[in-house]
């Protein structure tokens, strides 16, 4: 398999669909679902750093997600706090850099403390720069961006969003065989190729990542143009 540098894709972004289906295909409670979720998570941040993808923006909690069952999300609030703190260390010491992008406003002071922390942390790594979506909402995200929009075109609109320096993804992995983009990323993936996996997110592995990446390797990208 091609690194992805050869294969074209660099910069990747994932949905992780599939948590909630995979504990109940087990018989176990929806939260055991999230956790498996984490642990692939955590891997597929080390396949994409292997196979040199250099900027992984993940879905982790929209905007939408605040509607779900009380004990889920304080379940997954928790467990979120719990993987900030047991996981940067190691991707400090793997060399990625941790931005969370979304909306701040409703996310406890304790979380937030966290995710300024992560930051911090891994701030001058430059191995792989992980993306997290966190509260966050493509809708959300380009209102937000256009209350303080002055003017000046496209350049001067996306210096506006969460997370400015974020490439525009060249490919979107969503997985349980779901497709649709689900409110993520609407502006900067506008032209990314897309990519449906059949396997529920905890099963996600290096395996299926790089047949994305060489699914994505056979297209041609025309951004609207003729050939």
């Amino acid at each position: 398999m091609p690194a992805a540098e050869e294969a074209g894709a660099t910069c990747v972004a994932i949905i992780m669909d599939g948590n909630g289906r995979w504990a109940a295909d087990h018989d176990l409670p929806v939260l055991e679902g999230h956790r498996r979720g984490a642990k692939t998570m955590k891997q597929t941040v080390k396949d994409a750093v292997a196979v040199g993808i250099r900027e992984l923006t993940v879905y982790a909690f929209s905007t939408e997600n605040w509607s779900r069952p009380d004990d889920e999300v304080s379940g997954l609030m928790e467990m979120f706090g719990e993987l900030i703190t047991s996981e940067t260390p190691e991707l400090d010491e793997q060399g990625v850099k941790m931005r969370f992008v979304g909306r701040r406003a409703g996310v406890s002071e304790r979380l937030q403390q966290q995710m300024d922390w992560a930051e911090a942390e891994t701030a001058g790594n430059e191995r792989m720069t992980l993306f997290v979506a966190f509260n966050y909402g493509g809708r959300a995200e380009i209102l937000d961006a256009a209350e303080r929009y002055e003017g000046g075109g496209e350049d001067a609109f996306g210096k506006l969003l969460y997370a400015p320096e974020m490439s525009d993804p060249e490919l979107v992995i969503r997985t349980s065989g779901e497709e649709r983009l689900s409110n993520f990323l609407l502006w900067q993936a506008a032209y990314s190729e897309l990519y449906f996996s059949e396997r529920l997110w905890p099963d996600f592995d290096r395996e299926e990542l790089e047949a994305a990446l060489q699914e994505y390797a056979t297209r041609a990208r025309r951004f609207g143009a003729r050939e």
